[in-house]
Parts: structure tokens; sequence; C-alpha cells
């Protein structure tokens, strides 16, 4: 079965390119039942989506704009909102119109229905790719394939907990994810932690004695948290002056496996507007059945279960 992909994630391949090159290539496209992209370039007031398809007129209509449009399911601003960015779709018509011109009828409808069959299929521990399209303060949006969307929860985004998902994630990024589960209706949910390391993988990066880089995420009275990865957080001593989102330099007193602990001390924080990194994934394919978080000689087990593979 071939990879399910984001909405944007097929327009710069070669493949699709000569497809959309003449119109001999959109009529093998559309018998060989392929997916395409190209960028929408209007919107019409019918709600009828224009695609770039160079001397070939290409024209989605707002029926076939996506799943849910005709039945009220799906509002139009899922289709108003594709304007200037990559449209998927499938090739359903290639036919002269009354002016002479070539015009393709095209379906993003057709493509999302090819997706989600697909999507109907992941299993839970499942990898996959996706495409953050927005964050909200509960969670991050990602496009899982054809502009379906799913949600990342932002407990799940990371262990080390953050303010808003844009801490971690940026729009139009892309990122991995791990199915949680598929719902009756093809609802998928989602998970990113699993995929970000151990308590142990992420600790190996560490010595005590460092002074290492981190972000404030929160103060306590009895200490202040300090993120040194998005899975590994360490408590430092009461500083004043310190606040959450800070950039911090830390000194690591120890690191303690059995208590899943990281001792610091603050040497200085300061306000500073990084851009956060690109995720770095120590799980990036395949299928998880169990994850666990917790060294071995830890007595706490934190664990995400995933379910035993067929």
């Amino acid at each position: 079965m071939a990879a399910i992909r984001p909405e944007g994630w097929l327009i710069d391949t070669a493949e699709n390119r000569e497809a959309l090159r003449c119109p001999g290539g959109l009529l093998r496209a559309k018998d060989e039942g392929r997916i395409l992209e190209s960028r929408a370039l209007k919107c019409t007031g019918a709600h009828d989506l224009t695609v770039d398809l160079g001397e070939t007129l290409g024209v989605i209509p707002r029926r076939e704009g996506a799943v849910g449009i005709e039945s009220g399911e799906t509002r139009d601003i899922a289709v108003i909102s594709r304007v200037n960015k990559p449209v998927c779709f499938k090739v359903l018509d290639v036919r002269r119109a009354a002016d002479g011109r070539l015009t393709a009828l095209l379906s993003r409808r057709a493509a999302q229905e090819d997706a989600m069959e697909k999507i109907l299929s992941l299993r839970p521990g499942d990898v996959i790719d996706a495409r953050v399209t927005h964050l909200e303060p509960f969670g991050a949006f990602v496009d899982i394939g054809c502009g379906i969307a799913s949600l990342i929860p932002i407990d799940l985004i990371s262990v080390s907990r953050i303010a808003h998902p844009r801490d971690r994630f940026r729009v139009g990024q892309d990122i991995k994810a791990v199915v949680r589960g598929v719902e009756p209706g093809g609802r998928v949910c989602l998970s990113h932690k699993e995929l970000l390391g151990t308590w142990e993988e992420n600790a190996r990066r560490f010595t005590p004695g460092e002074t290492v880089a981190g972000i404030v995420r929160t103060v306590e009275n009895y200490g202040i948290f300090i993120e040194l990865t998005p899975n590994l957080a360490g408590l430092a001593e009461p500083k004043d002056g310190v606040r959450p989102g800070q950039s911090a330099s830390v000194y690591i007193k120890s690191l303690i496996p059995e208590k899943m602990k990281v001792k610091l001390i603050i040497v200085d924080s300061f306000d500073a507007d990084y851009t956060p990194g690109e995720p770095e994934y120590f799980i990036n394919s395949g299928r998880l059945a169990k994850w666990v978080y917790s060294p071995a000689c830890c007595p706490r087990e934190i664990a995400t279960v995933f379910g035993a593979d067929e």
C-alpha cells in the first residue's frame, strides 16, 4: 500500500511535474487513478477552485473541494483557505470548453477518499508523516494525508511541559507522529512524545559537571524546572527573577536514573527569541507496541502501550 502523504509533499516531485506538463500526462494519471498536486490560484464566488495546470485550465468544483462539503460537515473555509497553497486532486476528465481551451475537471474529494481508505487501515503504534497546519493552545493540528486533519494534544507533544504548541512546532513544519487509535468515523488520535527518546536516551547527552543550555518551563516555590531536551527536564534550585519561557545556562549537578531526576543550578537566565529547532527523533518509522520512558532501574514504570501487532 502506498504511503499516506500530507498535502504539499508531491508538488515538487519529478513524477508530479511530468504529469502536469501536458494533457496527455493528466489523462494517464486519470487512467492510473493517481493523486497529483498543484497550486490553487483562486477561489470563485461559487467556491470553485482554479488550479495551476499551465496551458490547461484546472477546475475543482465546490462539491469536489473536500470530503463533507456537500453534506455540510465540512465548511467552505476548507476550500477557500487553499488559495495560493498546494492542493491534491484526482483527474476526473479533460475536455475542450466552448471557448476552445482545454479544461481539466479535478476532484480533491476523490483524493481525500483515497487517503481515508489508507488512514482507516492504520493501527495503534504506526509511525506516520504529518505536516503542522495550525496551532491552538490545546494542541497542534496536522495534515496526515491529502488535507485530512488530526490533532496532537499539547500534553502528548513532549514529556517536558510547554505553555503552547508554538514552543515546539511552527506552521508548515514536517514532523513525525505515532497513532494512538483510529475511531470508527476515521478520526485519528495522535501522539508525538514517544518518538523523542526515553529518559536514558536523552540523559546520555549530558554529564555531571557540564554547563549546558536550557529553557525555563515552570517556576515553583520549591524549584525551577528547566527543559534540557523536549523529553528531559531537570529541577534547579530557586532563584529570584527567573521567569517561564526564558533561556538559561545551567550547571548539571547530578543525573539520578533510579529517580529519573536531573539536579541543576542556574548560572544565568535571560530573554531570547530562539526559533524551536527541528525535532530529533529516536524513532521515525515502523510500529510501536509499547514505549517505556522510565529506566529499567526505576521502581516506577512510565510507559505507553499501543497494543500487540496483529
